[in-house]
């Protein structure tokens, strides 16, 4: 909770915000009269700006005094601090993976980039909200980004079919948002989130559930949570990879922030509400995403229900109303989004101009065509599918210790229990790999510096497993 407050003129704890917004409009001005895209410097001078955003944030942000800004409207604490350093460094690499798609695909205009650094502005915004008013400009400003981008490619129906529904879905859900916040603020009478939560915990009338309600309902959108996921396959799908990559990893980090902030803090003082809503939205999203997938031909609409699992996962974490759960969550949403770059940098890298590496029979004998890109694949699917010793066994296993720490055996039997049906899939892609005959496909033509970066990413997924404390303690330091 803050603690302190600090005036207007003291901005220094809203540089990464301030840096980010400046990085923006540097960047469409050098697009504009250096012509850098044609140049191919977008993603060069995108990435010198993330670097020195995310120096400044690690010596502004990571404080242990939380401060309030704007008439307590933006935190910033050890939490937000943690997170943009989380999302600087999930951008960067997938900016990094996303290059020579973008460049072979003709789609170089700075544009793309000023979008990557607004979205990233709005999952800002989102970490560092303390009120209702600045969570839904940070979900605005990050969904308008993203619409753009699922439908950058203007030569594709397929992306201008998925960011129309990405679209029209997302609205609603913004709706349906800003009416239980409209609820809860007429009958609280504030937009602070500390206040809203000292309010509710003497308060619990028919308007309060029904608000939460409607809070509940547009998280679990966000997320793209069960029975509200029917955009995610699609939007994975349509979109450009590199797009895909972005919504799969990067705004996962402002999703988390939303559940958190507003559930976790705002609503904070009546957890066993919103927990059981909680907990029915995180079953049927392991239910129906990890049976779903099985079916699935397309590697994207397959890792598209994958993430509809996975955040059935956090939802679990969340649902427990403890700090414990709450930090079990961050840990796991670090693991997915680690594991989540590797495996949509090593499709990236596999897909030429003019074939996309998208179906899951494209990966046959892909250890005879380019056994260390199958090896890496191999780590990336066994983290996600939980076997141990790789990260996602861990990230699993404290959300099912945090589940049975609260009473909650049953859920934690059944995630497990789906957990198991689940790895089908990901061990699908392991038997076309290595037990299937290899097709005539594309050789992989990345630069040595992709496979580089690839390599240290799956080595962070493999280290962080043998090591998992040390994740673990951090998620446990930045929430008390």
């Amino acid at each position: 909770m803050p603690t302190s407050a600090m005036p207007l003129g003291s901005m220094t704890a809203a540089i990464p915000e301030i840096w980010l917004t400046f990085s923006a409009c540097l960047l469409l001005l050098l697009d504009v009269y250096l012509d850098t895209g044609r140049r191919g410097l977008n993603t060069m001078i995108t990435m010198v700006l993330l670097g020195i955003g995310a120096a400044l944030t690690s010596q502004y942000a990571m404080t242990s005094n939380p401060q309030l800004l704007f008439d307590g409207m933006y935190i910033s604490d050890a939490l937000g601090g943690f997170l943009k350093l989380a999302a600087y460094v999930a951008m960067a690499t997938t900016m990094f993976y996303s290059h020579e798609y973008l460049q072979q695909r003709g789609m170089k205009g700075g544009e793309y980039h000023v979008l990557c650094l607004t979205a990233l502005l709005g999952i800002f915004v989102l970490i560092s909200a303390s009120s209702l008013l600045t969570v839904y400009l940070g979900i605005e400003l990050l969904s308008l980004s993203l619409y753009a981008m699922v439908a950058f490619d203007r030569d594709s129906g397929i992306a201008a079919e998925a960011a129309i529904k990405y679209f029209v879905l997302g609205a609603i859900a913004s709706g349906v948002l800003l009416y239980g916040m409209s609820m809860l603020y007429g009958m609280s009478g504030t937009l602070d989130l500390t206040r809203l939560s000292g309010f509710l915990r003497n308060t619990q009338s028919a308007g309060v559930i029904i608000g939460v309600s409607f809070v509940v309902v547009a998280i679990a959108f966000k997320f793209g949570a069960v029975p509200f996921h029917m955009w995610v396959p699609d939007v994975y799908q349509g979109a450009p990879t590199s797009v895909t990559l972005y919504i799969a990893a990067v705004s996962t980090l402002g999703s988390f922030a939303l559940i958190m902030r507003l559930l976790a803090q705002g609503l904070g003082a009546m957890p066993a509400l919103w927990t059981q809503m909680l907990a029915v939205v995180a079953i049927l999203s392991l239910l129906i995403g990890n049976v779903v997938a099985i079916a699935q031909t397309n590697i994207k609409r397959m890792l598209a229900y994958s993430s509809i699992a996975n955040a059935g996962f956090v939802l679990l974490g969340f649902a427990t109303g403890r700090a414990s759960g709450y930090q079990a969550s961050l840990n796991f949403t670090i693991a997915y989004v680690l594991t989540t770059l590797a495996s949509f940098g090593t499709i990236l890298i596999l897909s030429r101009k003019g074939f996309e590496h998208e179906e899951i029979a494209d990966f046959r004998g892909l250890s005879t065509r380019d056994p260390l890109i199958a090896a890496a694949m191999l780590v990336l699917m066994f983290s996600t599918a939980g076997v141990p010793p790789f990260i996602g066994f861990w990230a699993k296993l404290w959300i099912v210790q945090a589940l049975l720490t609260s009473g909650h055996v049953w859920i934690a039997t059944f995630a497990v229990l789906i957990s198991v049906v689940g790895a089908f899939y990901y061990l699908r892609i392991v038997w076309f790999m290595y037990f299937e005959q290899p097709m005539e496909r594309p050789a992989a033509e990345a630069r040595g510096s992709m496979r580089f970066i690839l390599a240290i990413n799956t080595l962070a997924v493999v280290a962080l497993g043998l090591l998992p404390n040390a994740l673990l303690t951090i998620c446990q330091r930045v929430i008390r």
